[in-house]
This record gives C-alpha cells, sequence and structure tokens, in this order.
C-alpha cells in the first residue's frame, strides 16, 4: 500500500491487522509472557507481513503511509502485547531520526532498517542524565576514529539490536553544542559491555539493555550528521511523532481493556444479575468511553499538526502523551476493577494489559517533562501577546 492507495485498500489493512491482533497475535502474546522472550520467528513474522515499513517513505523500502493514517493501524495494533506493540512503534518511527541525515552508504544501512533485515536501537538515556541535553557520554577523536566513554542505560532492544543509534558529545562540551550522532555495530566492539536488563514489570520479552563503554572504537565514518548535530538527530525527526505514536498507543491499548471490561460485565453473574445490570459498572464504562474517545481525537489532532509542521505541532505532541497516559491509566483501573479480583490472577488478559500500562508513562519521557513543553509554548505565546502593541 501506498499514499496513493485507496480507501478501499486501506480499510482492507486495517482488518488484516485486526483479524491478526485477535487471533494470531493472541497466541503470540501468551507465549511472549510463558517465554519471557519475543521469539525470532515473530519478528520474522511482522517483517514478512510488511508491518515494520508502514510508514516509511517508498524510496527507503516503505510503504509510505501518512503518519495520521499509521497512526490508526498502530492503535489496532497496541491492542495486542506490548512487546509486538513495542516492535510496530520503533521500527516505524526510528527512519525519521536518520532520515534526513545519512549519507549515501549510511542510506543503505537506512533501508534495511525500514524493512527489517536489521534492528536498530535508539540509545540515549542514560543513568544520570534527563532529557538529552545534559548527556555524559563523551567521545574523543583519535584519527578516523573515536573513543567512546560512557554508560546507557534503558535502552529498548540494546541486547538483541544488530546497530545502537548512540548519542554521545564531544569531550569538553556542553548543552547540545558538540554532541553526535554515532551508528554504532553491536559487534563485540573492544571496550563495549552489553548487561541484559530485562526483567520488567510490564512489556515481557522486549528485551532492554545497560551499556557500557571504556575507549571504545569507533569509526569516525559512522557518524549521522555533523559534529554538533546530535540532538537535532535525537530530538528533531523521532521524538515529537513518538510521543504521539505513543499517545496513540495508549488509546488502542485502553480500548482492549475496555474491550474485556465490557465483555466480562456481561458474563459475570453476583446476585442473580450481570454486572452489566448494575448502574456502578455502566456508569465506569461510560467514563471509559469518553475518556479513550477525546483521548483519541487529541492524538489525531497532534498526528495533523505535524503533518503540516504546525507552529504548535510540538506542544500538541507532549500535550496529547500527558492526555493520553493520564487517560489510559484511568481505563485500565476501572477495566481491573470491573473484573474485581479475578483480574489480579495472571489468567486473564486484563492483568497483563493493566502491567503494560504502566510502561507509557515514561516511554519518550514522562508527563512531568511533557508538561514541561507544553508550558513553555504557552508561556511563549502569552509573551508573544503581551509584546504585541
Amino acid at each position: 500500500m501506498s499514499v496513493s492507495a485507496s480507501d478501499a485498500e486501506f480499510e482492507q489493512l486495517k482488518a488484516e491487522l485486526d483479524a491478526w491482533v485477535r487471533g494470531p497475535g493472541e497466541e503470540w502474546s501468551e507465549r511472549i509472557e510463558e517465554l519471557g522472550d519475543v521469539p525470532a520467528e515473530l519478528y520474522a513474522e511482522l517483517r514478512d507481513r510488511g508491518w515494520l515499513s508502514l510508514a516509511a517513505p517508498e524510496e527507503l523500502g516503505g510503504r509510505g503511509i501518512p503518519f495520521a493514517r499509521y497512526l490508526e493501524l498502530l492503535e489496532i495494533v497496541s491492542r495486542s502485547h506490548g512487546s509486538i506493540r513495542m516492535l510496530v512503534h520503533v521500527n516505524n518511527g526510528l527512519w525519521r531520526a536518520m532520515a534526513p541525515f545519512v549519507d549515501d552508504a549510511q542510506r543503505e544501512v537506512l533501508k534495511r532498517a525500514v524493512s527489517g533485515e536489521e534492528l536498530v536501537a535508539f540509545t540515549l538515556t542514560e543513568a544520570t542524565a534527563g532529557t538529552g541535553a545534559d548527556i555524559r557520554s563523551t567521545v574523543r577523536r583519535d584519527g578516523d576514529v573515536y573513543l567512546l566513554n560512557g554508560e546507557k542505560h534503558l535502552i529498548t532492544f540494546g541486547v538483541k539490536a544488530d546497530r545502537w543509534l548512540l548519542f554521545a558529545r564531544l569531550e569538553g562540551s556542553s548543552g547540545a553544542e558538540g554532541t553526535v550522532a554515532l551508528l554504532v555495530p553491536n559487534s563485540g566492539l573492544p571496550g563495549a559491555e552489553v548487561i541484559d536488563d530485562s526483567d520488567t514489570m510490564g512489556v515481557r520479552g522486549t528485551d532492554h539493555a545497560i551499556l557500557r563503554f571504556s575507549d571504545t572504537p569507533v569509526p569516525v565514518s559512522a557518524r549521522i550528521g555533523a559534529e554538533g548535530e546530535g540532538l537535532a538527530v535525537a530530538l528533531g525527526g523521532f521524538l515529537l511523532p513518538s510521543r504521539v505514536s505513543v499517545a496513540m498507543s495508549c488509546v488502542g491499548l485502553a480500548e482492549r481493556a475496555q474491550e474485556l471490561a465490557a465483555s466480562y460485565a456481561l458474563t459475570r453473574t453476583t446476585f442473580g444479575k450481570t454486572l452489566a445490570e448494575r448502574p456502578v459498572i455502566q456508569a465506569y464504562l461510560a467514563e471509559n468511553y469518553a475518556d479513550i474517545v477525546a483521548a483519541r481525537a487529541l492524538v489525531l489532532e497532534a498526528a495533523r499538526a505535524y503533518e503540516r509542521s504546525a507552529p504548535d505541532a510540538a506542544a500538541l505532541s507532549s500535550a496529547s502523551k500527558i492526555v493520553a497516559v493520564d487517560m489510559l491509566g484511568r481505563v485500565t483501573d476501572r477495566a481491573l476493577q470491573i473484573h474485581g479480583g479475578q483480574g489480579y490472577w495472571r489468567r486473564n488478559a486484563i492483568e497483563r494489559v493493566y502491567r503494560d500500562a504502566r510502561a507509557q508513562r515514561f516511554e519518550e519521557g514522562t508527563n512531568e517533562i511533557q508538561k514541561t513543553v507544553v508550558a513553555r509554548a504557552v508561556l511563549a505565546t502569552a509573551r508573544a501577546r503581551t509584546a504585541t502593541p
């Protein structure tokens, strides 16, 4: 499917995804929970179905589906296991960071990432740093190599990735100045240590890594963009749309929680009545519905703002994540409450959904960070209005 594909083709793709999520996807979900790992066969299936390359442009080997429409597909995938959603989300978004900066040789690597032939891990977060401008990992140049030092943590796919899209700074630099982006192969580099840190509360099966580097040699040719453009690579093309994508992931997972709650309410009987007949349960389901549709509308508005490069796109991106994350917390809590004690047992899908939902609160930046972004935009608008005669 391409940008010019018909609405009928798009609806067919949505139906195909939905059928997979409710059938094979649910079987894969149970297997992931049992193994605590995402089998290589699942990754291959997602790749072969073309679901890892939905959003990238056709010249990179993707299907070229516009962002807002892609989010409708991610919404469906997000009703599945958190690790399945994570694979689809990251593979369909990471190209945005790299594409504006890669040279010809790196573009071939990027195409392999888009197709799913190679897995690239976004490697920004550090234990002692927060927003990106304060990263402490450093490089110093020695001829045609950089010597990399530092530590990264909470790196999704950091263990299994073929390459890390890694961000550091030139020794002695501060702030955004001197930051660099490096496409580093995960192939037993000298001085590189990969620690599996995958034992998480939710989104079981997705591997996470702690990475430590001690004078690890990285070719200067692995740099993406110029020295000083590291944060432009990290923040400009990836995090803004990725935050909107995470917000839509919250919507999809909330929809799954609502489905499970409504189904349980129709079948569970107490004192001669189904739960669905009880006003308090009806109120929970109504509140969930209102929460979900309101969040979804804001997410799609943020997506459209991003597509047209609107001045408020960044603020809307962060606002959509604030609203969607808070919504998901309320919806999954009510859904679990409708299940009563049964919902606390792992044999019931709502238990997994509840655990997976908690991860969204810090993915692509906590709500505390998002509120800072939104507040800056609000105050900038107020200052401009005040300055206008």
